[in-house]
């Protein structure tokens, strides 16, 4: 592989690494490990907990995929410009 796809991959390596990190820490961290803090707080009537459990952990991981395809289209303009 050329230098510039190494260059691409590592980028979007590095994109996707601080994504998932980022959704897994509300999706464990929040839906599990702090769910006894959070359910002190109440939203609509739920538990925050709760919330994150059932929902919260898809709600981001939705709006993770838009940013993503962000970062991504991003990424393709700057590399296909150095290319050219």
């Amino acid at each position: 592989m050329s230098q510039k796809t190494n260059a691409y991959w590592k980028h979007n390596l590095k994109y996707l690494i601080i994504l998932l990190i980022l959704w897994f820490s509300v999706s464990f961290g929040a839906g599990i490990l702090f769910v006894e803090e959070l359910n002190t707080i109440k939203i609509g009537g739920f538990k925050l907990g709760f919330w994150f459990a059932q929902q919260g952990s898809i709600y981001v991981f939705v709006v993770l995929i838009f940013v993503y395809i962000y970062l991504m289209n991003k990424l393709d303009a700057q590399f296909k410009k150095d290319t050219e």
